[in-house]
Order: C-alpha cells, then structure tokens, then sequence
C-alpha cells in the first residue's frame, strides 16, 4: 500500500519540485559534503543563486535512517553567505577537513593528483588561509629519515652456522631425520635387549668391556652388521685347508674350547644362515658355491649402532646438522644422499677394509652430510658474513673425524666413502650455486619454487616442469645452463660407475690395492692386522 502511494494517483508523495523532510519540518534541505560546500550559500538562499538556476535541487523521496546528512551543530537557523566566515563555516559542518589551498577562504577545496596526505608535516608551520587551529587536518607525521637494515659493511646475511642455499629458510618437516632416528633407536634397543637375553647383560663386560658402552660384535653381527664373511667367500676362511670354529652371540669368554666359542659361519650370521665354509684350500677353496650372499649388510648397519656413545653422537648430528639440511633442501634429496652415502661407505669399507671386522653406525651418511654443509657453503659464499672462518672450521671437523677413524674397531672406509658421495651425489641432486641461479633462472625438475625477495633471491622463470613437459623444461635454456647441467650429469654418472666398480670387485675378490688399509688404521701395535683371517 504504502509503495504504491508513491506512484499513483494525485496523491502521489513523489513530486520533483516538492521536498518533504523525514524528520524536521523545514524549507530547505539538510546540508550535506555531496550537495553543499562550506563558505557557500544554502540553497534555499536565492540571493545567492546563480543566474538561471531554477528550483531547488531534486531530492530522492526514499529517506532512510541510512541517509548520511550533516546538520549544522549551533543552530538550525541559515545564516545568510554574506555574514558566514571561514570559521563558522567549519565549524558548522563538523570540522571540515578539506584542504582549500592558499588562496581565499571561500574557494572551493583543491583536488589534484599528488594530494597525498601521508608527508612530512612540521606542527610549527604557520598554516594557509582557509585552516583553523583547533581543526584535525589528518596529515601524519611522516619519518623524515627512512630506515635503513642493519647489514654488516660486506652487506652479507647469512650468519656463521646458517645454511645459505636459496630456498633454505623454508619451513619443512623433516620427516626422514625422525624417522629414522626413531628406527636407529629402536633397534638399539632391541640390541640391548638381544644382549641381555643372549649374555646376560646388556652392555659387553667380559671377555673385554665395549668402551662404547653397548652389546659385543658378535650379537651386531647376529643382528645384521657389515661382516663380510656372510656376504661372500672370503679368503683365510673357504680357502683354509683346516676348519676352524667362530665364536657364538652368546660368548663371553676368550676360552678357545669353550662350547661358546664354536658355532658355524651360518649360526653366526643369523637371517636363516648361509651355507658353511667347506675349507676346500687355496686352489678352489673361493670358488666354493653357494656362496654366502646376505647382501642387505650393506644397508642395515645404518640402522645398529656398536653402544651410547656411539648412538648419542650420531643422533646427535643428526637431529641438529641433518634435520637442517633437510629442512634446507627437502626430504626427497636428503634421503637420497643419506642412504647412498650410507651404503657407498660400507661397499667402500667391503673392499678395503679388514675382512673380519664387523662395522655398524650411520656415520658414513652422516658424512655425506657434512659433505651437504660444505657444498651449501660454497654455494653462498658471496651471501656470508665470514666464509672463510665457516670454511676453516669445517675442514676442522672433517680432519678431526677422519683421524679418529684411524684408531682400532673404527672403519674409516665408511666416513671416507659417505663423504665422496655427499659430494658428487650432492653437486648432482641439489640446486645450482646461488649466483648460478641468478643468472640462469630455476634449474630443478619441479618448476619454479623460489619467489623474488629483494635483490637477495632469483626471479622465477616460466619453465614447465619435467615430470609435465620433458621437452618444454630444455627449451629457451642459456648456454650457462647446460654446462652446469653437463657438469652434474658427470658427477652423477662418475658416482654411479664409481660404485658398479667397487661392488664388482668386491664380490670378485679383486681388491689389490695393497696401502688403502692405512686409511683405516695406523701401522703401530699391529692394529693394521687387526680382523684378518689366518685360516686358523
């Protein structure tokens, strides 16, 4: 009904010539910012109204309490234009805040493009005509002075012990560093437990005490440590003209004809057994067949661990420098250098190291590592604050672990053989050096991950991923770009042959290089002999 009063009829409320206010009475209509400026005339002033002007403004029949109208805060009474100033005129529009401009306090508010509020804004700066005292004009003081980052004076980022590959402050699980911590410590658990139950305490006591605090050899070999006799035929044992006994998971004592100390090579190795040495001689004694072949020797010990003290420092490295290197470049790569770097190392300990010493640990892919660090160095050499300090030390730890690894029980072999691999597999699987990469663009099969930041990252380049268009990720390439990639082909192809020769020749028993045992060990008190088979 009431809609409809609107258009119909006579009666019609809505009139173009004819204002009806919803609240108050009144000749004229309220003021507001959209129909009135201040310093101006009412409109219901017709002395004031310009030549030609006809009627009032037309106003909209549909008020609402929505309607922003401004009224004035004094008086409803309109002082004529002729006796409004400046000041009253503001006032009685609720402070207008406008800017008028220099000139006459009646002119129209100035609009131009460069009108920004937010500049420097000096209080003590006497104001242009058209401004009042108490008015807010909004304008925020703005720093005079931008600030500057507090950089070192090479203007270098990256702090000592950080890693500063491009991409490396992502936020990541790593998922491979707990799982396999998790796993590592499982299993020595089981160790102790295997120990307890074989031996009767957990920790070797007798004949000898573990100084790694932990079960002996013969319950890790039981359980799946690099012993080589299990894996193949091994000279001094299938070509020992005279049979001779190995000591048992369970022995405790140095007693030669003690019934602890005479199993066979099967109930030694464990996992089923493999077939016992016919001790047929020197001429076809390493022909034997079958052989002993438990191949996963050569990945299982990464999981066992010789005592606490052992565990504790590779967990150690593990759970800070590993979980940042995932972190940095992604579990995918970080589990390929971990696990190949474990296996290369105890292939590289097969060949070389003494045939009856039983090697265990996740050292040799803690190495590979190591070996991440020290690419991730001089990737981000020209983004550190003190390379040469960071690169000092590192050397540092590598020479300090590889000189350990000289002393008796340790197989050095295998932190020599992670480390290779870190590097070249390393060279091969991670990004390009950050200052490669900004001159190439993105170089890895996912496409492009890394935005802009600054000046300090690359620009992403459109390339496709492989998995999604093998051809399109080779197209538009620099020349920078495939050299650097023939350079990590290389190294991957070098790696990979490195490793079918050593596996070669080690199941072919073509091991004659006659110095590489002092990488293991010194040549005093005999240690270089230690683990060898006489055949008796």
């Amino acid at each position: 009904m009431a809609a409809n009063e609107y258009y119909s009829g006579s009666s019609s409320h809505y009139n173009r010539n004819q204002y009806e206010p919803s609240i108050a009475p009144s000749t004229n209509p309220p003021p507001s910012y959209t129909s009135h400026q201040p310093g101006y005339p009412f409109p219901g002033d017709d002395s004031a109204r310009p030549a030609g002007h006809i009627g009032q403004t037309p106003a909209s029949p549909f008020e609402t309490v929505f309607d922003d109208h401004v009224y004035p805060s004094h008086s409803p009474a309109h002082t004529p234009a002729s006796g409004i100033s400046a000041s009253t005129s503001q006032q009685d529009f609720a402070h207008d805040t406008r800017y008028h401009g220099p000139g006459e306090p009646m002119s129209p508010p100035i609009a131009v493009d460069d009108d920004i509020p937010l500049r420097p804004h000096n209080p003590n700066q006497p104001k242009p005509p058209g401004f009042l005292d108490e008015s807010n004009d909004h304008v925020y003081d703005a720093d005079p002075a931008p600030r500057r980052h507090h950089t070192n004076k090479r203007g270098r980022g990256v702090n000592f012990g950080e890693l500063g590959m491009l991409g490396s402050g992502k936020k990541r699980i790593p998922f491979v560093v707990y799982a396999f911590s998790i796993v590592q410590i499982a299993v020595f658990i089981a160790e102790l437990v295997k120990a307890a139950q074989l031996t009767g305490s957990p920790i070797q006591t007798s004949p000898s005490f573990n100084p790694t605090i932990g079960p002996s050899q013969q319950i890790l070999i039981n359980m799946g440590s690099r012993y080589v006799p299990c894996m193949k035929n091994v000279h001094g044992v299938q070509d020992s003209p005279e049979p001779f006994p190995f000591p048992c998971p369970n022995s405790t004592t140095n007693d030669a004809t003690s019934p602890h100390n005479m199993c066979s090579l099967s109930e030694v190795c464990g996992f089923g057994g493999v077939p016992n040495p016919q001790f047929l001689g020197a001429e076809t004694g390493l022909d034997q067949k079958p052989k002993p072949n438990q191949w996963f020797r050569f990945i299982t010990p990464i999981f066992l661990h010789a005592g606490f003290i052992h565990i504790g420092f590779n967990l150690l490295l593990q759970l800070t420098l590993g979980r940042d290197v995932e972190v940095a470049i992604g579990s995918i790569r970080f589990f390929l250098v971990y696990v190949s770097a474990g296996i290369f190392g105890f292939v590289l300990g097969g060949n070389y190291a003494a045939s009856g010493i039983s090697s265990t640990g996740a050292s040799g892919a803690l190495f590979g590592i190591i070996a991440i660090t020290l690419l991730d160095l001089l990737y981000s050499w020209g983004e550190r604050r003190n390379p040469g300090r960071e690169l000092f030390f590192i050397l540092i730890e590598i020479v300090v672990s590889f000189v350990l690894g000289l002393l008796p029980g340790l197989d050095n072999f295998s932190h020599i053989g992670g480390f290779i691999v870190g590097i070249c597999l390393g060279i091969s699987v991670l990004h390009s050096p950050n200052f490669l990469r900004r001159r190439i663009g993105e170089d890895h099969f996912g496409g492009p991950s890394y935005s802009s930041v600054g000046g300090s990252a690359i620009t992403s380049v459109a390339f496709p991923a492989f998995y999604r268009n093998p051809v399109g990720f080779f197209k538009g390439r620099k020349p920078l770009w495939w050299a650097w990639w023939l350079i990590r082909a290389g190294f991957l192809v070098l790696v990979i042959v490195i490793f079918v020769v050593l596996l070669n020749n080690f199941y072919s028993n073509q091991n004659t290089c006659s110095w590489c045992k002092y990488l293991s060990c010194l040549p005093v008190n005999g240690w270089c002999d230690i683990g060898k088979f006489n055949g008796t």
